[in-house]
């Protein structure tokens, strides 16, 4: 068999090369370049040039053919401008998971294939399996990897069984450690490479000067919520009042536990007095014991549900935490402490027209629920919940409170294989946090 390896010059992707081709395959590599601008980045100008002179080097040490495509322009697109997009609208987007659909087995496939390619190879950690369906069709899932601590399944999530069809994912049966060790034995010159951070194909980024290539920085209000504001919530304390009472939920009550707190009933005064020794005539922001000034910010565009640094707040005993942002009002809301209440919601929904079934086969019909477990961001452990099919929206239901459900992220469903003992997790689909 053919197969184009994404060799992106990490130990991950070049150890799954060097198994594919122990085992009798057609490889060749491919070096995708998928970013230009530095702006923002926090690394050295020309690292994707050390990231494919690395990557060529391996395809040299392996002895298989190598090829440069450059991918910038799709790249662009597809996935920096949905996450303008989605930071301009106050929501968190996950670019690793639009790149993974859109470019990597999207754009970079199209390209592989025309180059006589019959599958594509990443180095993911997780696995793939393949059995026939009613009616005589293969069907493809998603398991999670066997290394536990580098499960990448989640950034999968919005594959479809086509583009699954043509993946190949080599080291999802391998811990980090047997693959930094196989690296080693074949003497790869990627073996003790650090593995990459930040987004995928840019790189860490100082987020602020990243985003202001498009979204303007204005100052504003940072405010924080007391926990006396509760107490007089109506929205939370019908929360408390479901969640004391306790299943099953009717499809309003589902409604509410999973609207999250807005704050839109916050807002700061002011006052003026007079200081000193002249008097001077000063302004100050008006306590009520409810919320206060806490800072000045940037851009609420710029923060992120449970975003703990580069607030620049003091004055605290305990870490201060954003509780949610207003981009209308340029307003950002935060709490002292890992407990404060406005960190914890049960419940969260995904409109229907962003639910995607890995497995469209087990997608749930209006009406349908279905126990899972799911995880809301990458590497989380998967929590015990419930997934509620209506007509225009699906709610996830935890069994535990979770914190920092963070809007434009992504909500990722498994199910359990096998008995209430095993470890095995097949994916099912995801959907976009509102």
């Amino acid at each position: 068999m053919k197969i184009c390896v994404g060799l992106s010059g990490g130990v991950d992707s070049s150890v799954a090369a060097l198994l594919l081709k122990r085992q009798g395959h057609d490889v060749f590599a491919m070096y995708m370049q998928n970013w230009k601008d530095t702006t923002g980045t926090l690394h050295g100008d020309c690292e994707w040039e050390e990231e494919r002179f690395v990557a060529e080097m391996v395809a040299r040490k392996l002895e298989i053919p190598f090829y440069f495509v450059d991918l910038s322009e799709e790249y662009r697109k597809r996935v920096v401008d949905y996450m303008f997009d989605e930071y301009s609208k106050g929501r968190t987007p996950n670019p690793d998971v639009m790149c993974n659909r859109e470019i990597k087995f999207d754009a970079f496939l199209k390209v592989a294939r025309k180059m006589g390619a019959d599958m594509v190879a990443t180095g993911h950690y997780c696995r793939k399996e393949e059995f026939c369906g009613p009616d005589g069709n293969p069907v493809y899932r998603i398991l999670q990897g066997s290394d536990a601590n580098k499960d990448q399944s989640y950034f999968l999530c919005r594959l479809t069984q086509e583009q699954l069809s043509k993946a190949v994912f080599p080291i999802g049966e391998l811990s980090k450690q047997e693959v930094r060790r196989l690296a080693h034995e074949a003497d790869l010159p990627s073996a003790d490479k650090k593995d990459s951070q930040g987004i995928c194909f840019v790189g860490k980024v100082d987020l602020p000067t990243f985003l202001q290539q498009k979204l303007s920085s204005v100052e504003g209000d940072a405010v924080e919520i007391l926990p006396a504001y509760y107490k007089g919530s109506e929205l939370f304390q019908k929360q408390k009042a479901l969640l004391s009472k306790g299943a099953p939920f009717t499809s309003d009550e589902l409604s509410l536990l999973a609207t999250p707190m807005n704050y839109a009933d916050v807002s700061l005064e002011t006052e003026s007095y007079r200081s000193g020794r002249h008097h001077t005539k000063k302004t100050r922001f008006v306590e009520n014991g409810l919320w206060k000034h806490a800072g000045r910010h940037e851009g609420a565009q710029f923060f992120t549900v449970g975003q703990r640094k580069g607030l620049g707040i003091g004055g605290h005993k305990e870490p201060v935490f954003v509780l949610s942002t207003d981009v209308e009002r340029n307003l950002v809301f935060v709490g002292e402490g890992y407990r404060h209440p406005g960190l914890y919601r049960s419940a969260l929904y995904i409109r229907a027209e962003e639910i995607h079934w890995i497995r469209p086969d087990l997608a749930l019909s209006a009406g349908g629920s279905l126990p899972v477990s799911v995880r809301i961001r990458y590497r989380q452990p998967l929590q015990k919940a419930c997934l509620y099919m209506q007509e225009d929206v699906m709610y996830i239901f935890f069994d535990q409170p979770q914190r920092g459900i963070t809007p434009g992220q992504f909500a990722v469903w498994y199910s359990r294989l096998g008995d209430a003992g095993s470890q095995e997790y097949e994916m099912l689909g995801s959907g976009a946090i509102y």
